[in-house]
């Protein structure tokens, strides 16, 4: 009874690993087919720019050209950590948050190659906003806060999440805090940062305070 228990387990952990990975890809080739489209109309810019000039229309090129920055500014990504992937999953999960009135802000920076692969480094990035959007539900629009740093500590990345959060202060079960979703699958995203994070050498810690949930991970560089 105890393996088939685990059996079932191992391939819902599974079935969700590939639905989360699905999902950040989309996010992250989303964000790149948006700048491969504004690259690929690049020439035709170039070309209205051209003709605006070759008439004199000083007053058009300005205001085409504010028009190009505008677009620019949306398309271009928020945060700018050193690392592309982590980029795009991150400036996608920023636009999800604000859209849902969380004030956010991201300092983050990753200067050297990791451990564990870009795919798992987004794994845990993409959950952890997740968790922290999530928690956010039911608190005070004034209130709703997500606060990211990611920066060196000696040989290791340091990331830390910290989020305001609706429910006070949340309890450890079997030294585990448990997630505040329901339904089946919810739960699987804190195993599968810890499992990342087990494999790669690194560290993690969660601290519930009340009104807030922090994250704090050390990951070894490669």
């Amino acid at each position: 009874m105890w393996r088939f228990g685990r059996r079932r387990a191992d391939r819902a952990l599974a079935t969700y690993q590939r639905e989360l990975i699905d999902t950040h890809y989309r996010e992250v080739e989303n964000m790149y087919t948006k700048m491969r489209m504004w690259r690929h109309d690049y020439r035709n810019h170039l070309q209205t720019l051209k003709a605006l000039a070759e008439q004199g229309d000083l007053d058009a090129i300005r205001d085409y050209l504010d028009k190009l920055d505008d677009e620019l500014i949306v398309l271009d990504s928020p945060v700018k950590t050193g690392n592309a992937m982590a980029d795009a999953i991150l400036s996608s999960k920023m636009s999800l948050a604000e859209s849902r009135g969380i004030a956010t802000r991201v300092d983050a920076h990753i200067p050297v190659k990791l451990r564990i692969s870009e795919l798992d480094l987004c794994c845990i990035l993409g959950n952890l906003f997740d968790n922290a959007i999530e928690a956010n539900v039911g608190v005070p629009e004034n209130d709703r806060m997500i606060r990211v740093y990611m920066d060196m500590k000696g040989t290791q990345l340091y990331i830390s999440f910290t989020n305001t959060a609706a429910a006070g202060k949340r309890r450890k079960v079997h030294g585990r805090f448990r997630t505040t979703k329901t339904g089946e699958g919810h739960g699987f995203g804190l195993l599968h940062i810890d499992e990342i994070i087990e494999a790669a050498g690194g560290y993690v810690s969660r601290n519930s305070e009340d009104g807030a949930f922090t994250t704090e991970i050390l990951l070894p560089q490669q």
